[in-house]
């Protein structure tokens, strides 16, 4: 970690943009102090009419996900090697400025599903409230070898779904709404290059522990930021199963891009080149390498239920 972060205001200028350039929800979205702001609001729920139930789901879901930005910081303050007090400049710094640029993300999809007209926003804020107050467990620990394997997987992962809700609502008409989804997405793939770089720097230095910590996330599997995502009156984790399921009706999140993240880690990271590694992480890469194709065998088998389930987010 400290090897990595020895340059913090360099990395930060790679990977993040400058905030006084940078996107803001406002540029999206109907201003409330022209004369247009009513008709303006009218045009965004004549469009926003045309999106499929599921895609209000999926929609929805990723905004509750993108408003737990609580835990998320919080957590990544836990790292071992992140010390916000002692130094503030180094991996502390990366967690503010990273999680500065994602908090837009829940501001512009939240202010843009509350002029939308097709939500209850008091089931979505009781949701987002348990989302956060429940916290997750994404079994990493304070490990910062295994984050940095979650973050890349999870950062790519969030990039394939707003990307493909972009498309979507580009093809019912809602332009606005695309390109919403899709600068979200482009801030999504900068971070997951981000995250993915600091594996390929620790792949160098500490190749053995490295591989490691991917064999141990790979056995336990990526979940969901929104794994525990439940509505009022649902047990912890129920909601977000019919989650899943809109997702990969829409094919917009399915298994099939999961393996294929994992595949494109291992390209990416040469895992199969790595050379000087100890027995242990010889038997690591050997799981790690074998495991998309026994993935791909059980998602042949897989059936995505049917819609049925009604979300007390979405009002029509």
């Amino acid at each position: 970690m400290n090897f990595i972060g020895q340059k913090m205001d360099d990395i930060i200028g790679q990977f993040l943009k400058p905030i006084d350039s940078n996107w803001q929800p406002s540029d999206f979205l109907p201003e409330s102090d022209s004369p247009d702001f009513l008709p303006d609001i009218k045009l965004l729920q004549e469009e926003c009419k045309e999106l499929p139930y599921d895609y209000m789901a999926v929609l929805i879901g990723d905004t509750i996900t993108e408003e737990a930005l609580p835990t998320y910081e919080a957590w990544l303050m836990g790292l071992d090697g992140v010390d916000s007090v002692n130094d503030p400049q180094g991996w502390a710094k990366w967690v503010r400025w990273w999680t500065a640029e994602e908090n837009r993300h829940g501001d512009l999809l939240n202010k843009y599903l509350y002029l939308s007209g097709r939500v209850n926003m008091k089931q979505m804020e009781t949701s987002t409230q348990y989302l956060i107050a429940d916290g997750y467990d994404i079994g990493t620990g304070a490990d910062p070898y295994k984050n940095f394997i979650y973050t890349s997987f999870q950062e790519l992962a969030t990039n394939i779904s707003h990307r493909r809700t972009a498309s979507l609502s580009k093809t019912h008409g809602n332009k606005t709404l695309s390109k919403m989804c899709g600068v979200i997405a482009a801030d999504e793939l900068r971070h997951y290059r981000a995250y993915k770089s600091f594996v390929n720097k620790i792949f160098e230095i500490d190749p053995s522990e490295m591989m490691i910590a991917f064999e141990d996330m790979m056995r336990k599997k990526i979940v969901m930021p929104a794994h525990f995502l439940r509505e009022s009156g649902v047990k912890m984790g129920d909601t977000f199963a019919h989650f899943s399921d809109a997702a990969q009706r829409l094919g917009v999140y399915t298994t099939i891009d999961y393996i294929e993240i994992m595949e494109g880690l291992i390209a990416d990271w040469k895992i199969e080149e790595i050379t000087n590694i100890t027995e242990q992480a010889e038997k690591a890469r050997d799981y790690v390498v074998k495991l998309p194709s026994r993935l791909r065998r059980l998602a042949e088998r897989s059936k995505v239920p049917e819609l049925e389930y009604e979300f007390s987010w979405i009002t029509r």
